[in-house]
């Protein structure tokens, strides 16, 4: 659904961003058209290619996955696939992990046991709470589990060279504490690469559009401390937008839950509505990312450089 005019409008006078849509296209931009476009002090994209060397880090990205349907095991053979000839260390699970009311006593069969030759492997899973989740004792249960490595509510862990800033953005968040928690740690971290996830979404052309409440939170932090990357789920697609103020928001909700259309909007880079996750390889100077269906297809690449 693409964003309606006076949605778009808000989110133009809420992030000092100036877009001119590009209608339906999927194309990369270079860092040149980009500038054409006038998207303010952003680089843009680089035309995707794999990259030369072994990247420093690399992870995978999955959202909305917990249902322990076919869906989500025809993901996870695709990673256990994937991992056998690109090894990753790491998986950020964007909320939703487990459905449909955030049952613990699930987690054999929706996490456990679909990646188990991941978890057999070493690969470390680090969650973050989704609206799913917190339906049951509000989640604290999936809190101390240990498989999900949280913790706590909001948090932070680093993969050199890269920080991961994991944020609690349900309707009950606390964000008296998490907002100057959140600034404390972007001020205080020392990696070049810096990544926030949460389970909602802050711009998406999905069926939840825009959220002018996380644009005005989170957006300034992202602009002043130079955040890349912002994760997440919640929407049951895959959608990478534009370079916006230098952050790039990445949409990878398509890792399990029935799938949902999705349309290119003005924020558009690249949208799918196709089961999936998204791998992506840090370098010291660029990161690249690939989404990636359940066949082991690659369905989107873009290279975001510093």
């Amino acid at each position: 659904m693409p964003l309606k005019r006076r949605q778009f409008l808000l989110l133009a006078s809420l992030s000092a961003a100036s877009f001119i849509g590009l209608g339906t296209t999927r194309k990369i931009l270079t860092a040149s058209e980009s500038s054409h476009l006038k998207i303010p002090q952003d680089k843009g994209y680089d035309m995707a290619s794999i990259p030369n060397g072994k990247p420093l880090f690399r992870f995978v990205a999955i959202g909305d996955a917990g249902t322990g349907e076919t869906g989500q095991y025809e993901v996870a053979k695709a990673m256990v696939r994937y991992h056998q000839d690109h090894p990753f260390q790491v998986v950020t699970l964007l909320g939703d992990n487990i459905y449909t009311n955030g049952e613990i006593e699930k987690i054999n069969t929706v996490f456990e046991k679909p990646y188990q030759p991941l978890l057999e492997k070493g690969v470390k899973f680090y969650a973050c709470l989704g609206n799913h989740d917190i339906r049951t004792e509000n989640g604290n249960r999936q809190v101390t589990y240990p498989l999900f490595n949280m913790q706590g509510r909001y948090y932070t862990f680093e993969y050199d060279p890269v920080q991961f800033f994991v944020l609690d953005a349900n309707n009950n968040a606390d964000w008296e504490k998490q907002i100057p928690w959140l600034e404390d740690q972007l001020k205080r971290s020392q990696t070049p690469w810096k990544i926030v996830y949460s389970h909602f979404p802050i711009y998406s052309s999905g069926l939840y559009g825009v959220n002018p409440e996380l644009i005005n939170r989170l957006t300034p932090l992202f602009k002043k401390y130079g955040v890349q990357l912002y994760m997440n789920g919640h929407e049951h697609n895959y959608e990478r937008t534009k370079p916006i103020d230098g952050t790039t928001y990445l949409i990878s909700g398509n890792g399990g839950a029935s799938i949902r259309p999705v349309e290119p909007s003005e924020l558009t880079e690249n949208a799918a509505s196709t089961l999936g996750f998204t791998a992506i390889e840090v370098y010291a100077d660029q990161m690249f990312i690939q989404a990636i269906d359940t066949n082991n297809q690659v369905f989107d690449q873009a290279i975001i450089r510093l």
